[in-house]
C-alpha cells in the first residue's frame, strides 16, 4: 500500500466519522442535556486530540489566526451542537444538520464575492438550489409549503437560528483561515476553547445537573472519540492524500450524515426529505466543480 493511498484512506475515514457526529451529538445531549452534553463531548474530544494530534505551542500561531479563526470555530461548533441538542425532536435535529450543510455553497458564494476573478454563472442557480433543497426538506411531505416552513421555524426559532448562523459562520471560517493559519493547525486549542465556552454557558444556564449513567458514559466516549478522530484523520489525509478525491467524497457528507443519523437515532425520513438532501448535495458539488483549482 503506497503512502498516498494510506493518506487518502485516512481522509475518507475522517469524512465517514464526521457523518456520524449529528446522530451521536443528539444521542448524548438527550441524556446529559443540550449544553452540558455538548460541553462533555468537546471535553472528551479535546483530551483525545491532545493525545493524538498533540498540543502545539501557542507562539507558533499568529494572534489573528487564534483570535479570528478560533473565535469563528468556537461560535460555529456551539451553534451546531446547541441546535442539535435543543431541537424539539430527533427528526428536527436531522433538519438542523441539513441547514448546516448550506455551508459549502455559502463558502463558494463568499469566495466569489471576495474575488475579482470571473466565475461560471452556473454557480448562482446552484447556490439557490441548495437553499431550495433545505426548504424542500423542511416542508414535510406536502411539497414546498411556505406555511409549513414558517410553522417549523416558529416551533423552535432558537434552534433554526443557530443552525443557519452556524452555516454562515463556517463558510466565513473556511474562507479566511487558510490565509491566517499559514499552514499550521490549532485544532486542539480550538476544541479546548469550545469546551470551555460551553462549560461557561452551562454554568450560567438553568439546565439541570448532569446525571451520568453507564449508557451515557459509553455514548459520550464514542461521540468524543469519533469527533476527535475525524479531525485527526483529516489532518493526516490532507498531508499526502488525493485531494481531488477527498474533496469530491466530502461533498457527499450530507447524504452520509442523514443516513447514519436516521440509523443511530432510529427515525424514518420521508422521500421528500431525501430529495432535499440530494438537492443540497448536488448544489455543493456543482459549486465546487466550477470553482475548483485546476492543475
Amino acid at each position: 500500500m503506497n503512502s498516498s493511498y494510506k493518506y487518502t484512506v485516512a481522509g475518507c475515514s475522517a469524512i465517514l466519522l464526521w457523518s456520524l457526529i449529528v446522530g451521536l451529538i443528539r444521542n448524548v445531549t438527550e441524556q446529559l442535556g443540550p449544553i452540558g452534553g455538548a460541553a462533555m463531548i468537546y471535553s472528551v474530544g479535546s483530551l483525545f486530540l491532545i493525545f493524538t494530534v498533540g498540543l502545539p505551542k501557542l507562539k507558533l500561531f499568529s494572534s489573528r489566526y487564534l483570535l479570528i479563526g478560533g473565535g469563528l470555530f468556537v461560535c460555529y461548533e456551539m451553534c451546531l451542537s446547541l441546535a442539535l441538542g435543543m431541537a424539539n425532536s430527533r427528526n428536527q435535529a436531522v433538519e438542523m444538520s441539513i441547514i448546516n450543510y448550506l455551508w459549502p455553497s455559502l463558502t463558494v458564494l463568499f469566495a466569489v464575492l471576495a474575488s475579482k476573478k470571473p466565475v461560471n454563472k452556473v454557480i448562482y442557480p446552484a447556490i439557490l438550489l441548495s437553499f431550495f433543497g433545505v426548504a424542500w426538506t423542511l416542508s414535510g411531505d406536502q411539497g414546498l409549503s411556505i406555511t409549513q416552513l414558517v410553522d417549523n421555524a416558529a416551533s423552535n426559532p432558537v434552534s433554526y437560528s443557530l443552525a443557519f448562523t452556524g452555516a454562515f459562520l463556517w463558510a466565513i471560517y473556511c474562507n479566511i483561515t487558510k490565509k491566517l493559519a499559514n499552514g499550521k493547525n490549532a485544532i486542539t486549542w480550538f476544541f479546548m476553547a469550545t469546551a470551555l465556552s460551553l462549560w461557561c454557558k452551562y454554568a450560567v444556564s438553568d439546565e439541570a445537573s448532569i446525571v451520568m449513567t453507564s449508557e451515557a458514559a459509553i455514548d459520550l466516549l464514542l461521540a468524543g472519540v469519533v469527533m476527535g478522530s475525524g479531525y485527526a484523520l483529516w489532518n493526516i489525509g490532507i498531508i499526502g492524500g488525493n485531494m481531488v478525491l477527498l474533496a469530491t467524497f466530502s461533498y457527499f457528507t450530507p447524504i452520509f450524515s442523514t443516513f447514519f443519523s436516521a440509523w443511530i437515532l432510529d427515525i424514518e425520513l420521508t422521500i421528500q426529505f431525501w430529495q432535499g438532501v440530494i438537492m443540497v448535495t448536488t448544489a455543493s458539488l456543482i459549486c465546487w466543480w466550477f470553482t475548483r483549482e485546476k492543475s
